[in-house]
């Protein structure tokens, strides 16, 4: 039996989801595209910030992605940014659908990356941080640099 080629090749990160949110459980999501945005993500021409998980009808959608139109679609082309339906177990969109409706929790696209030929997203149940939360972190992380920069001098 042959075996596929499954390399993961990511096309977009959401670089500031770390710093904006305070993230939790991971998940990964096929998502229902287009041929033009397909494409379109070929070329590395999306983005992951301002988006957002919402569920319609009790149905996960990635909102507030940004897809730049392609090209040599001409008329078939799609809209850059549309509810863009997600792919997921009955129970996994049960379940965040049920942690969303909590005041303060979001679902945040952390990644999109092809998995073969698939699209798949990830994505993190997120609470907010308030500003001084964000200085609180980044003081953490400056904190340890000084400190490993003082043990590799040491050594």
């Amino acid at each position: 039996m042959a075996e596929k080629n499954q390399a993961r090749r990511s096309v977009c990160v959401n670089r500031r989801a770390h710093m904006e949110f305070d993230l939790d459980t991971h998940y990964e999501a096929g998502m229902i595209l287009t041929g033009s945005e397909v494409k379109s993500m070929r070329a590395g021409r999306v983005t992951l910030e301002g988006g957002w998980v919402e569920f319609h009808n009790g149905k996960p959608v990635l909102m507030g992605a940004h897809v730049a139109i392609f090209a040599q679609a001409n008329r078939y082309n799609h809209e850059p940014v549309h509810a863009r339906p997600l792919l997921l177990h009955w129970e996994e969109s049960q379940r965040l659908h049920q942690l969303v409706k909590e005041k303060g929790v979001t679902l945040v696209p952390l990644e999109l990356y092809f998995k073969g030929s698939w699209v798949k997203l990830i994505f993190a149940v997120g609470k907010g941080r308030k500003l001084h939360d964000k200085r609180h972190v980044l003081r953490e992380k400056e904190d340890k640099r000084e400190v490993a920069r003082e043990l590799k001098e040491r050594r």
